[in-house]
């Protein structure tokens, strides 16, 4: 896999190259500025971006921006964005745009370098990958919507889910059966108003449009 890589922290940059080449990948370009990744998009075309939020000069949201202008000029780029800290006007952002081939992690995951891995391998894919404090944050914020109306299980359904794992895994985490899942995914469905007939990631993306969208109380 072919990928740029856009970090300011010269020493976390260097540790992304390290992770990644020695899991396989390709690191094509780096960028340690804004100005420098849509001139290294352009020109090397990865099969996916990792992008710091904030980046110089500026250090404000140059890395959100140029995902976001990525994916306009190069339509369907998977962007893994990274950020410090919880940000729910990024990610609401992020989805805003299309749910397809989007990721947003907090930092402190690269640590964590299998679920790294696995969240860059599935946006690269035209997966999802939502840190789970983000997805947190999504559906804690409101109140008087139709999330509140989910039992304990439920939500914990809802929230792998939006996270961008399938059936299998989220039983995985929960220590039970695909069936039981999938029963309490339609109950999920049916309480959201969200079409029953959309199967695999189409679901995904419909529940990361409902937690991007629904206006908070």
């Amino acid at each position: 896999m072919r990928v740029v890589i856009a970090e300011d922290n010269a020493l976390l940059r260097e540790g992304l190259v390290l992770l990644l080449t020695s899991a396989g990948h390709e690191v094509v370009a780096v960028a340690g500025s804004g100005p420098e990744i849509m001139p290294a998009l352009l020109e090397h075309r990865p099969d996916v971006a990792v992008l710091d939020v904030r980046m110089p000069p500026g250090f404000r949201d140059e890395g959100l921006r140029a995902a976001q202008e990525a994916r306009e000029r190069i339509p369907g780029l998977p962007v893994l964005v990274l950020s410090q800290y919880v940000e729910e006007s990024y990610a609401g952002e992020l989805l805003g745009g299309g749910t397809s081939g989007i990721g947003y992690l907090l930092k402190d995951r690269i640590g964590r370098v299998d679920e790294f891995l696995d969240a860059l391998e599935r946006v690269a894919a035209g997966g999802t990958a939502l840190d789970p404090e983000v997805v947190t944050e999504l559906l804690t914020r409101r109140k008087d919507s139709p999330i509140d109306s989910l039992t304990p299980r439920e939500r914990e359904v809802l929230g792998l889910m939006a996270e961008g794992h399938d059936n299998a895994t989220i039983a995985g985490t929960l220590v039970v059966t695909e069936r039981a899942v999938h029963k309490h995914i339609g109950n999920v469905f049916l309480k959201l108003n969200l079409p029953p007939s959309d199967s695999g990631h189409r679901r995904v993306l419909a529940v990361l449009a409902y937690l991007a969208h629904t206006p908070q109380a």
